[in-house]
């Protein structure tokens, strides 16, 4: 996130997901060679957010996200040719994922043991289908910045970590936005600064 509070920057479109600006909110994550290994890339560099994305990816069973974060093609789902999202062939999930959407759409299996599953009806239903794909594992909540809002207010976030950057955006989609007043149970449990972001994990007593 950035400094004034977005997660992605404007003009969000099917060729820059992340919006204008967007990709220097994760360019301290690129640098990792945790990162880069789980995209089948050599190198990289360790330091004190690594600690921090290893414990992000341990115990995930299954992960539930918006449409736009598993890809942002807008409106229906072409029958004859749907449109497979951002993540490749062999997307870096390696489990289940359900993806919050208004349009119906078969699962779609990929290499890697990652299926996408589509879920139309509400964020409960993809919530407890994660749960029983994930198999007494944890559920990851991906995102966007819509999908997480949804979940917060609903009080159906235990644990939150934000990696917060040192840029401003000026605009585009904020993570809370919508919220209120208050993170709905959730308090600060953790501070780890690493080169160019601060990680803040907050959790519920």
């Amino acid at each position: 996130m950035s400094l004034d509070g977005y997660v992605a920057g404007p003009s969000q479109s099917v060729d820059n997901p992340l919006g204008i600006g967007g990709m220097r909110l994760h360019e301290w994550a690129f640098a990792l060679a945790i990162f880069r290994e789980q995209h089948e890339l050599d190198g990289g560099e360790i330091n004190e957010s690594t600690r921090v994305v290893e414990e992000s990816l341990s115990n995930i069973g299954a992960t539930v996200m918006g449409r736009n974060m598993f890809g942002g093609h807008p409106g229906r789902w072409d029958p004859k040719k749907p449109w497979n999202g951002w993540w490749g062939t062999n997307p870096p999930f390696h489990h289940p994922v359900f993806v919050l959407t208004h349009h119906e759409r078969k699962p779609l299996v990929l290499e890697g043991g990652t299926t996408f599953t589509f879920v139309t009806n509400c964020i409960e239903s993809a919530l407890e289908q994660a749960r029983r794909a994930a198999r007494g594992k944890d559920v990851s909540l991906g995102g966007g910045a819509k999908a997480a809002q949804q979940y917060l207010v609903a009080g159906l976030v235990d644990e939150m970590e934000i990696s917060l950057v040192p840029t401003l955006l000026g605009s585009g989609e904020r993570l809370f936005d919508g919220v209120g007043d208050d993170l709905h149970g959730l308090e600060l449990v953790r501070t780890v600064a690493g080169p160019q972001v601060v990680h803040l994990r907050f959790a519920k007593p």
